[in-house]
């Protein structure tokens, strides 16, 4: 019996070495070349691939064409995905996913807080978009402020951290945009916060002309007498000077327009979001070259400045030649039926090209991503998505996720399709304390 424990003990830590191992590890220790082949193939940057090859070496595309055309390297392992779909990652630009939360009710504008500090990626949501095919999302505090903080975008990869799921920029800095709001979400009776849509406007130009003030004092500041940090200004100038984007939450047609004068008056780059009456003022939005991530509200409820919504918002668009995207808004719109906001975008008008394209790249270029995702091309990352049949089928499953080149998401896997058809609480890690109640 000693011996038997003995032997149980030595073995502890031959089972706990993988938990020590980071993501990163445990993708670089394995290198991999793999083609997957005799796939539908739809890369959004060119035409539908009938029967096709994608080649993916590591977490890089290394090519993506017919099959015929596409030359797979001998040793290469081969996936047969006949009468299967591939498609590009899916980008969400605008989700509530990981639990995180912004701003407090200390005041309508604190550009300082950070999602980075606030995201929880072992939620059970996190899973739930990976099963709906998201590989990039961009996590944005609510919009019950005019500026309820800095947004963080992420890449799905299996991680424990939040370090683990975040995106580096060129110049080495942590990608986010900054969320704004404004209507009536963002206006009480009383202070601090707005009573009235002028009011709105006003508190938010006015921190915008002390941004601008504080960048002054900046650039005419000596060595030996540095300015004060100022940290809600210092995002502020970012802004300013095109460094983050603003991703505006915005719904009737006076209150988009108010945003495009702002836009205008400040020179920041913008994402117009959810516009439900984009359609109102198409022209204006096109005149400004301001991109709109919509959604298509399918669930109930909602609110009364987005009764005018139309679900001819993104033919409108597309009309115009507008950079459209969707979103989920999740929980809003549940991130397992992504494809279904496109679906609908084809039924009330736009090219079925447009709707895949407002679902992946659209979304990857709002959020200066699109020199690595959001299409199939070569040397981007191997971030795609198979699927059982046509994108836009209500018939069509999510059959694989793919982030960087690694499997994120298989539905034949039980403990994956039990995030892909659970209800609400599937996945939970906890439901409750004790020691009987984990999953």
């Amino acid at each position: 019996m000693r011996r038997k424990n003995l032997l149980l003990l030595a073995l502890v830590p031959l089972l706990l070495l993988p938990l020590w191992l980071s993501p990163a590890q445990e993708r670089s220790d394995k290198p991999r070349l793999v083609a997957y082949t005799n796939a539908t193939i739809f890369p959004v940057s060119g035409p539908r691939i009938d029967q096709g090859t994608l080649l993916v070496q590591d977490d890089t595309i290394l090519a993506v064409g017919p099959s015929g055309e596409v030359k797979v390297p001998a040793g290469a392992e081969t996936i047969d995905l006949a009468g299967k779909t591939i498609i590009p990652g899916l980008v969400c630009t605008h989700s509530h996913i990981g639990g995180g939360s912004g701003g407090d009710s200390s005041s309508p504008i604190q550009p300082e807080v950070r999602l980075y500090d606030s995201v929880n990626v072992r939620d059970a949501s996190i899973a739930r978009a990976r099963a709906g095919g998201i590989t990039t999302v961009n996590i944005m505090s609510g919009s019950g402020h005019l500026l309820s903080g800095q947004t963080i975008y992420l890449k799905l990869r299996k991680g424990r951290t939040i370090d683990d799921l975040t995106i580096e920029m060129p110049d080495g800095s942590t990608a986010y945009g900054v969320k704004m709001a404004n209507g009536t979400n963002s206006i009480r009776e009383s202070g601090p916060f707005p009573g009235t849509r002028g009011k709105s406007a006003a508190l938010v130009r006015q921190r915008f002309l002390d941004a601008r003030a504080y960048r002054e004092k900046l650039a005419k500041a000596e060595p030996d007498k540095p300015v004060e940090r100022d940290l809600a200004l210092e995002t502020l100038v970012d802004i300013l000077e095109g460094k983050r984007t603003v991703h505006h939450h915005t719904h009737r047609h006076d209150d988009i327009l108010t945003v495009l004068r702002l836009k205008e008056e400040f020179g920041f780059k913008v994402v117009l979001h959810h516009v439900s009456e984009a359609w109102k003022v198409a022209d204006e939005i096109a005149a400004a070259e301001v991109p709109c991530s919509l959604i298509f509200l399918d669930s109930p409820g909602g609110k009364l400045e987005a009764r005018d919504f139309d679900w001819k918002n993104g033919a409108e668009l597309e009309k115009r030649g507008v950079l459209t995207a969707l979103h989920t808004d999740d929980p809003v719109n549940d991130s397992r039926w992504f494809l279904r906001n496109a679906a609908v975008g084809v039924r009330a008008g736009m090219s079925r090209e447009k709707a895949l394209e407002a679902l992946t790249l659209a979304g990857a270029k709002m959020l200066d991503l699109d020199q690595s995702t959001g299409s199939l091309e070569k040397g981007k990352k191997a971030d795609f998505v198979v699927l059982s049949g046509d994108p836009f089928s209500i018939y069509t499953r999510v059959l694989e996720t793919h982030v960087e080149g690694r499997k994120v998401f298989d539905l034949a896997d039980p403990d994956d399709r039990l995030f892909a058809e659970g209800g609400f609480g599937a996945g939970h890690q906890r439901q409750a304390s004790g020691c009987c109640f984990y999953r």
